[in-house]
């Protein structure tokens, strides 16, 4: 029976007793309870990005930018509070993190769906992660929906064509499970947006919200790296990755290419 509001109580309200209850370290060191809360908490903001980005991503899709700047605001903030995360997992020095990385065996940060499900719906398409996914049918379900669905940087891109920029037809229905490749009419569009961001005001002000996320996200992957190589250095990750050097590699990737290389012909 649900409660009613005059007897529900804070704990019942956010299932404090089901939450507080998911954290169960395998080994006797304290420094495991941090690593878990500090991860399941990440998986929590997660849940939220994915939220706010389906619901921008629809009102983008629908001509309603305007309205998508608040959740593409609110991602952006949240993203800042999870890169501040990181601050707190590095006061485990290498020496408590090695006395219980052994428990957590195959597993890595590298299998996170949501993570995978956020660069997806930005327009980071990679199918190759779905794999990691094969004993969870319902988030590679999610996982699939969204690497096979427009992005925010392909609906973006479609705002564009409907303003009366001129954008190829293969950009607007192409196979959107694929990576996207940055298109000079796209940049050449949006250096007019910004030449003249009284007229496209709405397209101007959503080009900025985007970049804000890619700030955020760099800025993320960035503070990563610093995490991982000062608790295990540029030994390999768990779950079989290269740890520090794979992570790396993805400190270039950008979401929404043409707002960044624009800059240089303003």
């Amino acid at each position: 029976m649900t409660d009613t509001p005059s007897k529900m109580t804070y704990a019942r309200y956010l299932a404090l007793d089901s939450l507080l209850d998911c954290q169960h370290p395998i080994s006797s060191e304290d420094d495991e309870m941090l690593f878990i809360i500090i991860h399941q908490t990440k998986e929590l903001w997660l849940k939220q990005i994915i939220r706010e980005l389906q619901m921008a991503n629809a009102q983008v899709a629908g001509g309603a930018l305007i309205p998508a700047y608040k959740a593409l605001a609110r991602v952006s903030r949240i993203q800042a509070v999870m890169t501040l995360s990181w601050d707190i997992l590095s006061t485990m020095t290498p020496s408590d993190y090695t006395r219980f990385r052994d428990v957590l065996g195959p597993s890595s940060g590298f299998q996170s769906d949501q993570f995978r499900t956020v660069e997806y719906l930005l327009g980071l398409k990679d199918k190759g992660f779905i794999k990691y996914q094969n004993d969870r049918p319902e988030a590679q379900a999610a996982m699939a929906q969204a690497l096979a669905s427009p992005s925010l940087w392909d609906n973006a891109i479609a705002a564009v064509a409907r303003t009366g920029f001129e954008i190829p037809l293969e950009l607007l229905e192409r196979d959107f499970s694929q990576p996207y490749t940055p298109h000079p009419a796209v940049e050449d569009a949006f250096v007019v947006v910004y030449g003249d961001p009284e007229r496209y005001w709405d397209l101007y002000q959503l080009a900025e919200k985007l970049v804000d996320l890619d700030d955020a996200m760099a800025a993320w992957r960035h503070k990563h790296v610093l995490t991982v190589e000062r608790i295990i250095g540029m030994k390999r990750g768990t779950g079989g990755t290269a740890g520090a050097a794979y992570l790396h590699t993805t400190l270039g990737k950008r979401a929404f290419p043409e707002l960044w290389s624009l800059r240089t012909r303003l």
